[in-house]
């Protein structure tokens, strides 16, 4: 099946006081219908600029795609003009944001907001309908009293309310592709595999694509085909999902794994964290960017960013001959 959404070597760079940040720095990959794509890493790393990249958001100035092809369903979308990709986003590209405290406008209502979409791009007939289709919504994703909460602003609901109402909004139009980043961040877990599994649900009716922006590995663990490890605006591991907790091979992977508990370990394992903070973008360190807090650093680390190795659908950068073991 020939993929529905491809990058290829997608650069961001902001432009600061503190010199040029690359924030994304030649990013590849693609994805299938109705396949879920993890992407991971720490805070920094460049997941949350690759998304806004695809979405036609990142704010120039002071930011710039400087390279690459964001393709979908056959077009380049850094080619398109400002009005076809309106035509796109929000409809057949849809996003849940990160920070549902400032996503959503304080000034209308949650059922405006909800409804907005569904009537600029057509997928309902009329106000009645649309209305509807967002009370049916909400309670989706488990909002109590839904023709209610229709009627309520942003600030009189809750951090996780708010964030919900983001997932509705982004399910309204039914996209073909769903960029959701870190979207059960303040949720309980209750919610959280309501969440999830609201998620699968849309995914096996329409063959939705979503990639899954994540700090937590568990979930990925449980919803994700692949999952592609970003480490300083690159992508330093890619592997199928099961193979990636089996046998991780950057060094990196291998830390952010080793840092979480997890239940096929013996009872008090100690977690291993990895030392050190992420590099500075405005002047990374001298070859592989992992190297000052890499266990296994070689001389030849200075040299490049590693590597290139690869084992079927699974492919690391690293100049340890078989990834860290």
């Amino acid at each position: 099946m020939p993929p529905l959404l491809e990058v290829e070597n997608l650069k961001v760079q902001f432009k600061t006081d503190d010199g040029i940040v690359r924030a994304v720095d030649g990013v590849s990959f693609s994805i299938a219908p109705g396949e879920t794509l993890g992407i991971v890493g720490e805070s920094g790393s460049g997941k949350s600029v690759t998304s806004l990249a695809i979405m036609g958001l990142v704010p120039m100035p002071p930011g710039r795609i400087t390279d690459g092809v964001i393709g979908y369903a056959g077009r380049d979308l850094r080619k398109l003009d400002d009005r076809a990709m309106a035509g796109l986003r929000g409809n057949r590209i849809a996003m849940v944001f990160q920070d549902p405290m400032t996503s959503l406008n304080p000034f209308l209502t949650i059922g405006r907001q909800l409804t907005e979409g569904m009537l600029r791009h057509r997928r309902q007939p009329n106000q009645r309908e649309a209305n509807r289709r967002a009370i049916e919504l909400l309670d989706d994703v488990g909002i109590t009293s839904p023709q209610a909460r229709m009627k309520c602003y942003p600030h009189e609901l809750s951090g996780g309310m708010r964030q919900r109402v983001m997932i509705a909004i982004a399910l309204a139009c039914d996209p073909d592709l769903l960029i959701a980043d870190e979207p059960t961040t303040a949720l309980d877990v209750t919610i959280q595999a309501q969440i999830l599994e609201l998620l699968g649900r849309l995914q096996e009716k329409h063959k939705t694509a979503i990639i899954l922006i994540t700090h937590d590995l568990g979930v990925v663990a449980g919803t994700c085909d692949r999952v592609a490890v970003m480490y300083a605006g690159r992508i330093i591991e890619e592997a199928p999902v099961d193979e990636l907790f089996e046998r991780p091979r950057h060094p990196y992977t291998h830390g952010l794994l080793g840092s979480i508990p997890r239940l096929d370990e013996r009872t008090g394992a100690e977690l291993t964290p990895i030392e050190g903070q992420p590099p500075d973008l405005s002047d990374p360190p001298a070859g592989c960017a992992f190297r000052p807090r890499c266990p296994r650093a070689m001389d030849v680390c200075e040299a490049g960013g590693g590597a290139f190795h690869e084992e079927g659908s699974h492919w690391w950068t690293c100049y340890l001959p078989e990834g860290y073991e």
